[in-house]
């Protein structure tokens, strides 16, 4: 005869229902951000995993140009990891939309200032900083687009301060798509080199690269025109 397996306190017997206080708690989701803006972020980059996520990179690409905060790197960094062979054609229609939403930023400024000011000024960015950019178009014009679209400077103050300024609209244009395709390209070529290391080099050092570099350009035409 067998002896019989002594049975746990915790088992139940052989043929009778799970005791569900036996079963192992659930694990409680992650807490959502209370941030705001990183709350937008998450949802930014949750467009990553779906099939629209070409359609949403254009749309926050135009939007970001003028007033939407997340710049559309985040979106255009989880794609191009996604899929490094099109990490280029990302790029593309990621300038593309940026510059048609900067132009869309400038006739804001140009034509419809008086209308958009009261939700623009103090919410999407202050008093004080769009004075300042729009100061600064008396001194450096097609310039200072260039390096707000090249760089971590919010690039939807100058585009609606190009329009209020008058700027010339070819230089504009031209200054933005430089500007913003030498980022979105930069981004590109970087992970296409370095593949999934890129996202660890992008977020540390990214910006840094991008204000050296234009800080280098300026000193190049300084120094040319210094030589003349």
């Amino acid at each position: 005869m067998l002896a019989s397996r002594p049975v746990n306190a915790t088992e139940a017997p052989p043929g009778a229902a799970p005791d569900p206080t036996l079963a192992p708690p659930p694990v409680a989701p992650a807490p959502r951000s209370r941030n705001p803006i990183r709350r937008i972020y998450e949802w930014v980059l949750s467009w990553a995993e779906s099939k629209y996520g070409v359609p949403a990179l254009c749309v926050f690409a135009f939007t970001e140009s003028s007033f939407f905060p997340i710049p559309p790197d985040v979106l255009l960094i989880a794609l191009a990891l996604a899929a490094p062979t099109r990490a280029y054609r990302f790029a593309a229609w990621c300038t593309l939309f940026s510059v048609l939403g900067g132009l869309f930023g400038y006739f804001i400024g140009y034509a419809l200032w008086a209308v958009f000011e009261p939700y623009l000024i103090n919410r999407v960015f202050s008093q004080e900083n769009f004075e300042l950019v729009t100061n600064e178009y008396n001194k450096y014009g097609v310039l200072a687009v260039f390096i707000a679209a090249f760089t971590p400077i919010p690039y939807k103050v100058f585009t609606v301060a190009a329009g209020v300024a008058k700027l010339n609209l070819v230089g504009f244009t031209l200054a933005s798509i430089f500007g913003r395709g030498g980022r979105f390209f930069l981004v590109a070529l970087v992970i296409r080199l370095a593949g999934p290391r890129a996202r660890k080099w992008i977020d540390e050092y990214f910006n840094l690269a991008t204000i050296v570099g234009t800080l280098l350009l300026i000193g190049g035409f300084l120094l040319i025109k210094f030589l003349k």
